[in-house]
């Protein structure tokens, strides 16, 4: 260990050995241990030298991959072009499932560096993780991809969502809609926030104010729990936007069970473009993400890192959202209100 490592060791007030585990094998540690010597390098600014983490000569590169929920098929699909570019590529892929939970991320992030990964992709339970942060310490690269908090100096790539929810805007107002709602998870996800943002000021430069319905998360019984408020109402919006098409799914299903037409009494627009948007009962009109793009740009980001060390440079991409039309959405009906 060096001398910046030994200090860290002092102000932590374990041994240099400690140290070297914690940035190693950060498993063999007691996580409150683990924390006080993260946070003891963070206060000096200490960063591990390049040589802090060389591999055997001929060691394949393996990659981690952080995803924060595989339960939804977005992240599904990402994974596949991660995997598929790192195949091609001659790399390995270590994929761990987060399931929303922070501490579970934690403890997989943990797993990952104690299998000495080459660097780590990650879409985190939350944008803005600062535990992740400490990955500095133990000199191992991270590139965000999907959520990624937007002053992250790191590499992070996304989807453009505010040009996403400006599609959906423009699209309802074309048709001829002005009572218009949104529905999504707003203030909880900075993906949808970013839609609203743009769905909203696209709407405003046209004079309409949209109706919101904010869900707790974004799920199918999100949008089951929306439609049920919406079929509640006599004066129900023409048209709604949803978060993502989990939502909207769940909105269609909800619907359809009060007897409310899609797209006759309310067009619906989702946001992702999942597999099955095109095969559901009514084949959803929505915001396609190049899912499988993020996945490759984001393999061959981290690969760059690792290959050029300092001479990398951060770089942050927003891919470009494209909207499919199909048949949940269509001009207001005469009879689509009450």
């Amino acid at each position: 260990m060096g001398p910046a490592a030994c200090c860290a060791a002092r102000q932590a007030g374990v041994s240099a050995g400690t140290v070297s585990n914690v940035l190693n094998r950060p498993g063999y540690v007691a996580a409150p241990t683990r924390e006080r010597v993260l946070a003891a390098i963070a206060d000096l600014g200490f960063t591990p030298t390049s040589h802090a983490r060389k591999f055997p000569a001929g060691r394949q590169r393996i990659l981690g991959l952080a995803l924060a929920d595989l339960a939804n098929p977005f992240f599904v699909d990402v994974a596949l072009g991660a995997e598929a570019e790192a195949k091609a590529l001659g790399v390995g892929v270590v994929m761990i499932h987060n399931g929303e939970d922070s501490g579970r991320q934690q403890g997989n992030i943990d797993m990952l560096v104690q299998q000495r990964v080459h660097g780590i992709m990650i879409a985190p339970v939350l944008a803005d993780e600062a535990s992740l942060d400490r990955l500095d310490a133990r000199g191992i690269p991270l590139v965000y991809v999907d959520r990624a908090a937007e002053r992250s100096v790191r590499c992070w790539v996304k989807t453009d969502d505010t040009a996403g929810g400006r599609l959906a805007a423009e699209h309802l107002l074309a048709l001829g809609h002005t009572d218009i709602a949104f529905v999504g998870n707003l203030g909880t996800s900075i993906q949808v926030d970013r839609r609203y943002e743009g769905f909203a000021e696209t709407l405003a430069a046209a004079g309409v104010t949209p109706r919101t319905i904010v869900t707790e998360s974004w799920s199918i019984a999100d949008g089951r729990a929306a439609g049920a408020q919406l079929a509640a109402l006599t004066d129900r919006p023409t048209a709604v936007m949803c978060g993502n098409d989990l939502i909207a799914l769940g909105l269609l299903l909800e619907l359809a069970r009060h007897g409310i037409r899609v797209p006759g009494d309310i067009s619906i627009v989702g946001f992702d473009d999942l597999s099955w948007s095109e095969a559901a009962t009514v084949p959803l009109t929505t915001v396609r993400q190049p899912r499988e793009e993020l996945g490759r740009r984001a393999v061959r980001m981290l690969l760059d890192e690792i290959d050029r060390g300092e001479a990398h440079e951060h770089r942050h991409e927003l891919l470009e959202p494209e909207l499919v039309v199909r048949e949940s959405t269509s001009a207001p009906h005469p009879r689509s209100r009450g």
